[in-house]
């Protein structure tokens, strides 16, 4: 159904390990205004869209979402890589470490592991679509908040690239919004 290209929608590069950031940023991985959560939950509502162009459009930001993710975990691994363990203890990711090692995992910046009530879905495509804009609203304000926790200018760039997907996802959404309003007020002839 898709065709994977093997590279990174940015490059992701770090100036230097920071488990503190990567405690941060994993929130995007598996919170529950994250990649993650986002991807489910478009991919999901495709289904009770009731027009082509709907579930086009959220088959292509569900997709993109992946690719988020992947963008998302690379940055967080790179953080964390070569990290010292006495660095991962300061940021308070020894739980993690104690568990996981470097590896990711699905949770927020608190460690608390995603779960499947972050994806909301009603059947109602006008309700969906409302809480998709909300969505990505959110997703860009964690962005946001992301950016002014670092100081890396490499990092801030790979954020700010993310926060301006969002944006763009906000108005996709949005026009998807007015088409189905439209097509709901339409007459039906069967």
């Amino acid at each position: 159904m898709w065709v994977y290209e093997k590279k990174l929608q940015i490059p992701v590069r770090v100036s230097a390990p920071d488990p503190r950031m990567a405690k941060y940023v994993i929130s995007q991985y598996g919170g529950p205004e994250g990649e993650l959560s986002a991807a489910l939950r478009y991919l999901n509502m495709r289904y009770t869209m009731p027009t082509g162009k709907a579930k086009g459009v959220l088959t292509d930001i569900g997709t993109e979402e992946l690719a988020h993710m992947e963008v998302v975990a690379t940055l967080v691994y790179k953080l964390i890589d070569g990290a010292p363990i006495e660095a991962i203890k300061a940021a308070d990711l020894g739980t993690h470490y104690a568990d996981h090692d470097r590896s990711l995992y699905w949770v927020n910046a608190a460690g608390v592991p995603w779960v499947a009530a972050y994806v909301s879905a009603t059947g109602d495509p006008i309700a969906d679509l409302h809480e998709n804009m909300a969505a990505e609203q959110k997703a860009r304000a964690v962005y946001e908040n992301l950016i002014h926790l670092t100081d890396d200018p490499l990092v801030k760039d790979v954020l700010r690239f993310l926060r301006e997907r969002e944006i763009v996802h906000f108005q996709r959404f949005g026009e998807t919004l007015m088409d189905v309003e439209e097509y709901c007020r339409q007459k039906k002839v069967f």
